[in-house]
C-alpha cells in the first residue's frame, strides 16, 4: 500500500507542475487541499498561488473570483473584498443564483476580518438563498451545501473534512481517479497510524490511572487524541500527537480535580506543588494526589526520552525545551484556575466578559495546547517563535477567546446545576441584565467576532513569525469549534462517537 501511494503521489505531483490554466490551478489546488494530499506538494501549490495572486485577474465567473480569494486568503494572502462588488446589481443585492456560485461566495466570504460589510452582506445573501434551494437539490451537491450551511469550508478541521469529502469527491462526474486512488490510500495508512498512537497512548493512559487511581477523572482518551489529529494530521507529526495528548489528558485531570472533586485547599495545594514543580512538593499534598503528581513529574522526563529517538543538535535542544515549556504553561493554567476557585467561594461575578476572560482565556486549556503544540514541531519554531508566545500575542488570545466562548456557550447551564464559578454567559447576563437566551445570542457574536479578530491576524502575522505557527492556531481553532459547536462533545463524547469511528475503524 506504501509503494503504490509513493508512486501515484508523484503522478499527482507532475499534474500540479503541468497545471496552466488559473481554473484548473484552483480546482487542482482546492482537491488536494480537501482531500488531505496539498502537504506533499507545498513549495508547487505555493509557487502557483503566487503567481496567480501577482497576475492581473478580471473575470466576470462569480465562482471562479470566490474560488480565487478564497484560496489566497486562505494562504496568507491580504486581498481585497471589493473584487465582489462588480457582481451587485444596482439595489446593492448579488446578482447570483446559480447554486454553485452561491456556494462558492458563501464560503469565500467566511474569511472574513471585522468591518468586511462586502463580505457580511455576501454571507446573508448566500446562506437564505442557499437554504431555500437546500431541498431541491440532488447529491452530491446537496451534501455540499448541507455540510457549508453547518460549518464553512475554512473552519472545518482538516483531517474530518478529508474523512467526509473523499466519498463526495468519488461521486463527481469530473473526478481524477489518481488523485481519488491516492487521497483513499494516504486517508487509510494515516489511519494505521492513529491507531498505532492510540494504542501506545492507551497503555500510557492505564498506567496512569493505576498508579494514580483517581477514579473522578473524565476516561477521554481516545476524544484527546482525535482532537488532536485535528491540530497537526499530517504523518510526520505523529510524535507531537502523542505528546499533546498527554499534555491534555494532564489539562483534564487537573480541570477535574479543581473545578468537581478537590476542596479549595486541596486545589490550592496542588497550585503550589505545579508551582515548584519537584518531588519534595509532594509532602504537603493530600494522599490522592500524590501518585498523580509523581506521574506528572515522569512525564517530563518521559516526554524528554521521546523527544530523542535521533542524534541531531535538536534533539538536546528540545529536551531542555520541552520540559521548561510544559512546566511555564501547567504554572500559568492552575494559576487561572485557583483565581476561579476565589471567585466561586466568594461568589464573585466579574464586573465585564472582559474581564472574565482575562482569566478564563486559559482556563480552556487552548492556550496552553496551542503553545505545546510548537514545541516538538521542528527546527522551524525556534526559542524566539516559543518566546513570542509566551507573550501572548493577539492571534492566540483570540484563539483563546473563541474556545472559552465556545465551550461557555454549551456547558454553562450543566455546570451551574452545582457549585460553580460563573461563566461568560452569566457574566453577560449580570453585566446587562439580558436572559440566558438573549446572553447566548450576544456570546454566539462575539464568537464570529473572535473568527474575524483570528483571520485577521492570519493575514498579517509578523514577516519574522513562520506561517505554520499561525496555519496551526487557525486549526486549534476549527478544532474547538467542532467540539463546542452543538454540545460540549469532549465531556459528552457519545455525541461523536461516528465520526471517531470514522476516523479510526473504518478505513475507505
Amino acid at each position: 500500500m506504501k509503494e503504490r501511494a509513493e508512486v501515484l503521489k508523484e503522478e499527482v505531483r507532475c499534474m500540479v507542475k503541468g497545471s496552466k490554466e488559473v481554473s484548473e490551478i484552483l480546482d487542482l489546488v482546492l482537491t488536494l487541499q480537501r482531500l488531505g494530499l496539498d502537504s506533499y506538494y507545498k513549495t508547487e501549490l505555493d509557487d502557483l498561488l503566487y503567481s496567480i495572486y501577482n497576475s492581473d485577474f478580471d473575470d466576470k465567473d462569480l465562482n471562479l473570483v470566490s474560488l480565487r480569494f478564497y484560496l489566497l486568503r486562505k494562504n496568507g494572502y491580504d486581498v481585497s473584498s471589493d473584487i465582489f462588488l462588480c457582481f451587485k446589481d444596482k439595489e446593492g443585492s448579488f446578482a447570483a443564483d446559480e447554486v454553485r456560485s452561491l456556494l462558492g461566495l458563501y464560503n469565500a466570504a467566511h474569511v472574513r476580518t471585522r468591518g468586511d460589510k462586502v463580505l457580511d452582506g455576501a454571507i446573508a445573501f448566500t446562506k437564505s438563498h442557499l437554504e431555500a434551494k437546500l431541498e431541491h437539490l440532488k447529491s452530491p451537491l446537496k451534501e455540499e451545501v448541507s455540510s457549508a450551511l453547518e460549518t464553512p469550508l475554512f473552519r472545518r478541521v482538516r483531517i474530518l473534512e478529508t474523512r467526509n469529502y473523499i466519498p463526495i469527491y468519488e461521486k463527481i462526474s469530473g473526478r481524477n481517479e489518481t488523485i481519488l486512488e491516492f487521497a483513499k490510500l494516504n486517508f487509510n495508512l494515516l489511519q494505521l497510524l492513529y491507531c498505532e498512537e492510540l494504542k501506545k497512548i492507551t497503555l500510557w493512559w492505564k498506567e496512569l490511572n493505576i498508579q494514580s487511581n483517581l477514579s473522578f477523572i473524565r476516561d477521554r482518551i481516545v476524544e484527546m487524541h482525535f482532537w488532536m489529529t485535528g491540530v497537526c494530521p499530517e504523518f510526520n507529526y505523529s510524535l507531537s500527537r502523542i505528546i499533546l495528548t498527554k499534555m491534555m489528558a494532564y489539562i483534564t485531570i487537573i480541570d477535574d480535580i479543581f473545578d468537581t472533586h478537590g476542596t479549595t485547599e486541596e486545589s490550592m495545594m496542588l497550585a503550589e506543588a505545579i508551582y515548584k514543580c519537584n518531588e519534595s512538593a509532594i509532602v504537603r499534598l493530600p494522599e490522592y494526589m500524590k501518585c498523580f503528581y509523581l506521574y506528572l513529574l515522569k512525564t517530563f522526563d518521559l516526554i524528554e526520552e521521546e523527544l530523542g529517538t535521533s542524534n541531531s543538535y535538536r534533539v538536546f535542544y528540545l529536551k531542555e525545551l520541552a520540559s521548561i515549556y510544559a512546566i511555564k504553561l501547567l504554572k500559568r493554567l492552575v494559576q487561572g484556575y485557583s483565581q476561579e476557585i476565589k471567585w466561586r467561594d466568594e461568589h464573585y461575578v466579574p464586573k465585564t466578559v472582559d474581564e472574565h476572560l482575562e482569566v478564563s482565556r486559559a482556563t480552556v486549556g487552548a492556550f496552553e495546547i496551542a503553545c505545546a503544540s510548537f514545541v516538538v514541531m521542528g527546527d522551524i519554531i525556534t526559542k524566539e517563535t516559543l518566546d513570542w508566545l509566551l507573550t501572548y500575542p493577539e492571534l492566540l488570545k483570540c484563539f483563546t477567546t473563541l474556545a472559552r466562548l465556545s465551550n461557555d456557550i454549551v456547558s454553562t447551564k450543566r455546570e451551574q446545576k452545582g457549585e460553580h464559578h460563573v461563566s461568560t454567559v452569566q457574566c453577560y447576563m449580570f453585566q446587562h441584565g439580558t436572559t440566558m437566551h438573549d446572553a447566548c445570542v450576544k456570546i454566539k457574536e462575539l464568537i464570529e467576532d473572535s473568527w474575524k479578530d483570528i483571520v485577521k491576524e492570519y493575514l498579517t502575522l509578523p514577516t519574522e513569525q513562520p506561517k505554520i505557527v499561525a496555519e496551526t492556531i487557525v486549526d486549534l481553532a476549527r478544532t474547538a469549534d467542532y467540539m463546542y459547536k452543538k454540545t460540549d462533545s469532549y465531556t459528552f463524547a457519545n455525541t461523536i462517537k461516528d465520526m471517531v469511528a470514522s476516523l479510526y475503524v473504518k478505513p475507505i
